[in-house]
């Protein structure tokens, strides 16, 4: 799917001088004005952008230009760009200036892209539908009745409504994914390891990835190759080698697998599996071996990647305590009501519930029934999925059991978190997966996607299938 608003399909232009960066940037400066009631956008940094884009178009015509000249982005609320604000959308870091700019930032500005604002989120990332922002839920632009999907809502939105050719999100369970889904927008999440994480607010260090969401493969392909590479502030990061990511014109894919515990799901729609299936036999009359596998850890899936994410969150979280920076409470006397009233009043009740979860897990007398079981769980999921990868090239299936949902629809905790069912396989893993619009669905015309896996650092044929895939999808 390509869209006036993607890059892709814009460069040639900027290159020919046939359309310049600055009317690119007052156009979308212009959609982000007309769709304000979405509340995607958290801050619009419109007179920044208009000084790059001048300076980017004298660039093109020295020929000095690099390689996303005119390429505009949004970033998600949780990734730093100094001397500008950053909460996670939250009123415990509300005002706080970034004093640094997050490596994946720096390496996109340096190839001349612009950044045209900080966009909404699930507050600390920890969401999956965006109502959990301190500064109001973010809606759907396709039906504003309708929530995008979190945590990373507003840069789907952003992006899928129009406002910036590119936004950055995070995924630690699926939380760029599933919003690309429900927003027919194109939604990366690389290999753990891929992408340095310096800048990136931690909500989940061993799951939490930086990822792209756009409108089309080649742009998201376009800006994971810039972003990737070894960084000496993430000692998390791998060294491999980035292959050439942008050349999308071939893909060695042979062997797919579909999980036959999804297609089983009592949860999956029947429109979407019904389609799902039907995709499959397309690809099977093209000539791909496609087969069922069993992955018998399904249900086993929210559990692990709760317990597991919210310990770490517990860990993370503890130096938001209204001493060091952010909101400190007015009525606190005393140092332990300061610490007590600031998290009180300052975290939103999602965060202060897996804070308290995590807590628990890693409490004494719990820690061996909880947090040391979810980590043996987590390797034998991997162990699992890496054997389907000696045998498949891909692993394909539904993103989501459903479409987007009502806001307010979904109130019960566990039933939000099993949104993330197919989803966070790829986190607890590690494996590198992509949601792409697949069909709408007809109860509702909202969009659902079709999610893609691949082996560990094989982004380069993750993105090239995917790219095919689009050229037989109806």
């Amino acid at each position: 799917m390509v869209r006036n608003s993607s890059f892709s399909s814009q460069k040639e232009l900027f290159d020919k001088g046939e359309l310049s960066v600055e009317e690119t940037v007052n156009a979308f400066l212009d959609k982000i004005a007309s769709n304000q009631h979405l509340n995607a956008f958290l801050e619009v940094y419109g007179e920044e952008a208009k000084v790059k884009a001048k300076e980017i178009d004298q660039k093109i015509k020295a020929g000095t230009h690099g390689k996303l000249a005119g390429m505009v982005i949004g970033l998600k609320d949780n990734i730093a760009y100094k001397n500008h604000k950053f909460s996670a959308s939250s009123k415990i870091l509300e005002g706080f200036e970034s004093q640094f700019t997050a490596t994946a930032v720096d390496r996109l500005l340096s190839e001349d892209a612009i950044i045209i604002g900080r966009l909404n989120c699930d507050e600390f990332a920890m969401g999956s539908s965006n109502e959990n922002s301190a500064f109001g839920s973010v809606s759907n632009h396709l039906n504003e009745n309708f929530v995008p999907g979190g945590s990373s809502g507003g840069s789907a939105v952003a992006v899928g409504a129009g406002m910036c050719h590119v936004a950055l999100g995070s995924d630690t369970g699926g939380s760029i994914r599933q919003p690309a889904s429900f927003t027919g927008t194109v939604g990366l999440k690389p290999t753990y390891g891929r992408i340095s994480r310096y800048g990136l607010i931690a909500y989940a260090s061993s799951f939490d990835q930086i990822g792209p969401f756009s409108n089309s493969i080649d742009d998201a392909a376009l800006v994971t190759e810039i972003m990737c590479g070894k960084d000496e502030f993430d000692s998390t990061l791998s060294l491999k080698s980035v292959p050439d990511l942008s050349d999308l014109s071939k893909h060695d894919v042979k062997r797919i697998a579909y999980i036959k515990e999804i297609m089983e799901d009592e949860g999956l729609d029947s429109e979407i599996k019904a389609n799902c299936l039907e995709l499959i036999e397309k690809l099977k009359a093209k000539g791909f071996e496609v087969e069922e596998v069993s992955f018998p850890y399904l249900d086993k899936l929210v559990p692990t990647y709760y317990v597991l994410t919210t310990a770490e969150a517990s860990s993370n979280l503890s130096r938001f305590d209204g001493v060091h920076y952010g909101y400190q409470s007015k009525n606190a006397e005393g140092i332990d009501e300061i610490y007590k009233l600031s998290r009180s009043e300052g975290f939103g009740p999602e965060v202060q519930r897996r804070i308290m979860t995590g807590t628990f897990v890693l409490s004494h007398g719990f820690y061996d029934a909880y947090y040391s079981k979810g980590q043996k769980v987590r390797r034998v999921i991997r162990n699992k999925t890496n054997e389907i990868f000696e045998s498949f090239d891909m692993l394909i299936g539904p993103t989501t059991p459903s479409t987007a949902f009502e806001k307010n629809a979904v109130k019960d905790p566990i039933t939000m978190y099993l949104q993330d069912i197919y989803t966070v396989h790829s986190n607890l893993s590690g494996n590198p997966s992509i949601s792409i619009p697949f069909k709408t669905h007809s109860s509702n015309n909202l969009p659902y996607g079709m999610q893609l896996m691949a082996n560990h650092f094989d982004e380069k044929n993750l993105l090239s299938f995917a790219q095919y895939l689009t050229t037989i999808i109806d």
